[in-house]
């Protein structure tokens, strides 16, 4: 009888432990194509164990905070995300075809930049793979029709490419940029046009008004931070776009940034700042000597093609604070700095977590 009451709570054990495993796995994240335990301390909201996260709508949560609290200090800066068309629409829960427009995200950023929407994806100069094009142009169209601007950043080198990419983003009532180089080495004006499209004398106090912008990731190779900006004042975009630090962690300065709200010609402009907010770079200004890949946890596995760069938990609280949230936080000193807004990048990085480096290639 003794055994038989031993056995039984032997049983009742490797039961209770088989279930708290399975709880764990279901909230757990992907990493590198496999399956790691997540603890609780990583569990954004709710605090429970096992909660298994939308990994999407963590994402526009975020977005969505960075825009609240920014507003809080300027209520006319403006949050723009560079692509991530599928966060502005969510799966209906009773019927996965049929998708609702995200309307709380949606009314918290005020534009929309897709890369490679017509050309430079995945070849630069050639047209965009058609599937791609298939699949995204729908929801930048849904973008305008709610009030958004849609701004495209297609990589392009010959004249020929250039003039072609720009036409099927006029057509679509879209702003357009044409680059000879992506990512990190966008860090000269392209040479073609010579002048932007659309020129104006106008001033732009508003993201409603740009015929035209500028994206340039490096600025590095234009000498000084104040020759930079002296440079910058030699053209006339309506709209320029970034990096907050000129090189060799050297951010720019509070008046370089106020010379760059204005042309040429006199008129201002907006300047905007570019931050990626769901990937750490090992030389970023807040990077401590011992972190590595797993330490903290949130730092997760390193960037194909950039080991130096390393995907994050972007819905665990401690990385969110380094972004915004008080006085000490990356868009503070973006807002103390004077820029007019920021573009935000990794906007596609939940597909890693989702289902590791297989899915976020499928972008």
């Amino acid at each position: 009888m003794m055994r038989c009451i031993q056995f039984a709570s032997l049983f009742l054990i490797v039961l209770l432990l088989g279930s708290s495993l399975a709880e764990a796995q279901q909230g757990g994240v992907r990493a590198q194509g496999r399956e790691i335990l997540q603890d609780q301390g990583t569990t954004p909201t709710t605090g429970q164990a096992g909660r298994v996260l939308d990994y999407r709508e963590e994402l526009r949560r975020f977005v969505q905070s960075i825009g609240k609290f920014a507003r809080g200090h300027r209520p006319d800066f403006m949050v723009i995300p560079v692509n991530g068309l599928e966060l502005l629409v969510k799966v209906d829960p009773s019927d996965a075809d049929i998708r609702n427009p995200a309307r709380t995200y949606l009314r918290s950023i005020n534009g929309i930049v897709q890369e490679g929407l017509f050309y430079g994806v995945p070849e630069i100069g050639k047209p965009t793979d058609e599937k791609r094009r298939e699949r995204l142009l729908p929801l930048a169209r849904m973008a305008k029709k709610v009030g958004l601007k849609v701004l495209v950043m297609d990589y392009v080198k010959s004249p020929k490419t250039v003039d072609t990419a720009r036409r099927m983003a006029v057509k679509e009532d879209f702003v357009f940029f044409g680059s000879p180089s992506r990512g990190a080495d966008i860090s000269t004006v392209p040479v073609f046009p010579r002048r932007p499209y659309d020129e104006s004398a106008h001033s732009i106090l508003s993201l409603k008004s740009i015929n035209n912008f500028l994206v340039l990731r490096d600025s590095s190779s234009f000498g000084r931070v104040d020759e930079f900006a002296l440079k910058m004042h030699e053209n006339n975009f309506d709209l320029i776009v970034v990096d907050v630090f000129h090189s060799l962690g050297k951010p720019l300065s509070r008046q370089a940034v106020e010379t760059l709200k204005f042309k040429k010609l006199g008129a201002k402009r907006l300047v905007f700042a570019y931050v990626d907010i769901a990937s750490v770079a090992s030389h970023a200004y807040f990077w401590k000597d011992h972190w590595r890949e797993g330490s903290p946890h949130w730092i997760s596995a390193p960037v194909p093609g950039n080991p130096d760069r390393f995907f994050v938990q972007y819905w665990n609280p401690e990385w969110r604070k380094i972004i915004s949230g008080d006085a000490n936080s990356y868009i503070y000193g973006i807002i103390r700095q004077g820029f007019d807004g920021v573009i935000l990048d990794g906007m596609e990085n939940y597909r890693f977590f989702e289902g590791g480096l297989e899915a976020l290639a499928e972008q």
